[in-house]
């Protein structure tokens, strides 16, 4: 019986070994498997949860090497859908701290975007404690219907939905596109985790500026939509802040939760290893402010070394972390 299933892209990643490099200098690259929701499952199963990546490969050599990777890092991998014909999604990685980390994707057309119905329909979602969904699974192809289908039917189970809102810009057609299939979901979850460039592309009237990559325009509007949002969902809006920690938006209240100060090395991936930490925190019956803490802890282990999934911490290494940081 899973703890966690998640949901939506994988991807082969190549990270550069040259660090500080620029990319054109770039001679070699480590191999590693990525996408936001594989990485959750790997965060939660060395967190100790049991974790199930519902997702697609190519019937080829790199598909093997993900589902091997996967099967390694205790990822349940029987849900992984073998689709022939289409392709394992790629992403390629620089790495010039601290804050140049140029990523490029390759997802043409990529095999898990073609996830279905009836493969979601075939998910043991009725004995999982947790549903991760992703953002990305709503932008093209039929990994938006078995999106959907997941998380109506989680909104009648006893199984509590996350949403990673997961913004990658170049899988839109369209700067409103995004939000307006983003919001079909939000009622349908119980915890939604985004930074704030993320919660103002699906809520702002206008989020263009934003969608092409700058910065959020107007705080208190930013805030404004968080207020709103949160008054009309059941959810507790996450808002991760980087270096600041995060804020909790739920109905007419706000909690802030502090970051712990590290030296950067990579940020990518940091957010998946908060997100794996909070999950683990729920898992363990904390309130939001505690396994938003932990989950904290998780980004700050992340950014501070190299690699995404690779780095993702272990339990133990989190609490030795905790415990060293107590104040």
């Amino acid at each position: 019986m899973p703890d966690l299933i998640t949901v939506g892209r994988v991807s082969l990643d190549l990270f550069s070994r040259d660090i500080g490099a620029p990319f054109p200098d770039i001679r070699s690259f480590e191999t590693s498997v990525g996408g936001s929701p594989v990485n959750i499952a790997i965060g939660a199963s060395r967190l100790g949860l049991r974790s199930l990546a519902f997702t697609a490969v190519g019937d080829d050599e790199v598909g093997r090497f993900v589902r091997r990777y996967l099967a390694r890092e205790g990822v349940d991998t029987a849900h992984i859908a073998v689709k022939a014909g289409r392709r394992t999604g790629m992403a390629v990685v620089g790495v010039q701290p601290p804050d140049r980390f140029p990523l490029l994707f390759y997802r043409e057309n990529p095999a898990d975007i073609h996830l279905s119905l009836d493969e979601a329909r075939a998910l043991p979602l009725d004995e999982a404690r947790a549903l991760q969904l992703s953002g990305t699974a709503l932008s093209r192809g039929s990994a938006a219907e078995a999106t959907l289908y997941l998380a109506e039917r989680a909104r009648q189970l006893p199984t509590t939905a996350f949403l990673d809102l997961d913004l990658r810009p170049d899988q839109w057609t369209h700067a409103l596109a995004y939000g307006l299939r983003i919001r079909r979901l939000l009622p349908l979850c119980d915890c939604i985790i985004g930074t704030e460039e993320e919660f103002y592309t699906t809520l702002a009237p206008d989020p263009s500026a934003v969608m092409a990559g700058g910065a959020v325009p107007d705080q208190r509007e930013l805030d404004s939509l968080l207020d709103e949002c949160a008054r009309q969902q059941t959810a507790a809006l996450i808002v991760k802040r980087g270096a600041a920690g995060v804020s909790i938006w739920q109905r007419e209240s706000r909690v802030d939760v502090p970051g712990f100060p590290v030296e950067i090395v990579n940020t990518v991936g940091a957010g998946d290893g908060f997100a794996s930490g909070l999950i683990c925190g729920w898992a363990r019956g904390w309130g939001w402010a505690r396994a938003a803490r932990f989950g904290n802890a998780c980004g700050a282990l992340v950014v501070s070394r190299q690699g995404c999934a690779r780095a993702l911490p272990t339990l133990s290494e989190v609490e030795n972390f905790l415990a060293r940081n107590s104040r």
